[in-house]
């Protein structure tokens, strides 16, 4: 177990509240802010002081807590400089490439638009645990609202680049959705069965489908494959072009 513990509960209809919890320094952090009430009640539950919110975009839904956490608790909001001017109560700008320091946690930026145009996601080694919001879904990937799929693409691989072991943890629930399209487009790939297998169980009981090692993404996520040649063959595009690959994903899966 981490010696840096973090809470995952429902927001909204399918988002997800973040809570990550430094012991050693008394901090708080929450990824992203989609809604007040669960975060509040999060809190309280486990008897933590909110201090800092890591927003990854602007999205209403990711953002819409900000302000009525901020008056609360006086928590220092951290977030996309690309996006300051559409981030409320935004304290801090950050970029891609950055690190800072929450504590005894240190906080790598990792640019990843697409998305969005300004869409961060942050990594924290310490707790081993990669936080994408709605750039990196388990077996999918966010929708192309501001950026191109060549711009996806180069964020995906960047997060494709983190070690295998790292936890990762998404902006919604949508895996369930997304396991039935991988399975479409790849129909051949054992380890994604068994991932299937294992979401539908989680989901009947109840029971959230995240985190999720970044290693078994990497080789079931349709949208993290579109360089394997094994993927390309099954989805008809052998020796293509990743990005017209990657595309071609993302577009089927728009209108799945």
């Amino acid at each position: 177990m981490s010696a840096y513990p973090i809470r995952q509960f429902p927001c909204r209809e399918t988002n997800f509240g973040l809570l990550l919890h430094d012991p050693q320094a008394g901090n708080t952090i929450a990824i992203d802010a989609p809604e007040e009430g669960p975060i509040l009640e999060a809190l309280e539950r486990e008897g933590w002081r909110l201090t800092h919110i890591l927003t990854t975009h602007h999205h209403g839904d990711h953002v819409a807590a900000n302000a009525a956490l901020k008056a609360r608790f006086g928590a220092e909001v951290i977030g996309p400089e690309a996006e300051r001017d559409r981030i409320p109560g935004i304290d801090r700008g950050v970029r891609g490439g950055d690190r800072f320091e929450i504590g005894s946690l240190g906080v790598e930026v990792i640019d990843t638009p697409g998305h969005t145009a300004g869409h961060v996601a942050y990594f924290v080694p310490r707790a081993n645990a990669l936080f994408a919001a709605d750039a990196l879904f388990s077996l999918g990937c966010g929708r192309l609202f501001e950026g191109d799929a060549a711009t996806m693409w180069t964020s995906l691989q960047r997060l494709r680049a983190l070690p295998d072991e790292t936890l990762l943890y998404c902006g919604h629930e949508y895996t369930a959705t997304n396991a039935r399209f991988a399975v479409d487009v790849d129909p051949g790939n054992l380890l994604l069965q068994e991932r299937v297998k294992e979401v539908e169980a989680l989901r009947v009981r109840g029971e959230a489908t995240l985190p999720v090692a970044l290693g078994r993404e990497k080789r079931t996520n349709p949208f993290l494959r579109a360089d394997d040649p094994e993927l390309q063959a099954a989805f008809g595009m052998a020796g293509e072009d990743p990005v017209a690959v990657f595309a071609a994903l993302r577009q089927k899966r728009n209108g799945y």
